[in-house]
């Protein structure tokens, strides 16, 4: 359990993050004024391909975040509800689109109340043009986008990342 006082009031945000969009950004900035900690937790799926390692996610987030003083990044795998736990919270954020995420959102939040009687489940929409954004999306139009277009729906930052990790992984023109 972590060292925190009890009269904390700790949220915790857990995703994927692959990468950190502004719509994840705004939901962070959001639930930052709401609580005196927001734990952003990356969670690790063996399962899945992602397109950057944990550890280069944590630091993209702390790029985007730096002006948050009261964000903390960690990893984690496993049940989000039992890393929610042991970070000393009883909140979790969850941010949704509105027309695509609700039914899934719904339907592991009532698997999470079965689990986690004790955690909450906060639902937070982004704001206006960045509530369709998503990192699968992003995954998507980032070949063949420019930096104007990606920054449209990323930080500055991870525009960068985002550009230098899929040339990495093209290799060169042919």
């Amino acid at each position: 359990m972590d060292t925190a006082s009890r009269s904390d009031r700790i949220a915790v945000y857990p995703g994927s993050f692959d990468p950190i969009t502004l719509g994840h950004l705004n939901v962070m900035e959001r639930a930052s004024r709401l609580f005196d900690r927001l734990i952003v937790g990356v969670g690790i799926n063996i399962e899945k391909q992602p397109l950057f390692t944990p550890e280069e996610r944590v630091e993209l987030i702390r790029c985007a975040t730096r002006n948050l003083p009261n964000i903390e990044i960690r990893t984690f795998s496993g049940l989000a509800v039992e890393f929610v736990r042991s970070c000393g919270s009883q909140v979790m954020i969850r941010g949704v689109r509105p027309i695509t995420d609700i039914q899934a959102e719904l339907t592991m939040m009532m698997a999470n109340r079965r689990l986690a009687p004790d955690v909450e489940t906060l639902f937070m929409v982004a704001d206006g043009e960045l509530a369709h954004v998503s990192s699968s999306l992003i995954k998507q139009i980032a070949p063949l986008a420019g930096e104007e277009e990606l920054a449209r729906f990323l930080p500055r930052e991870v525009v960068r990342a985002v550009q230098a990790k899929l040339a990495s992984r093209s290799g060169p023109a042919r």
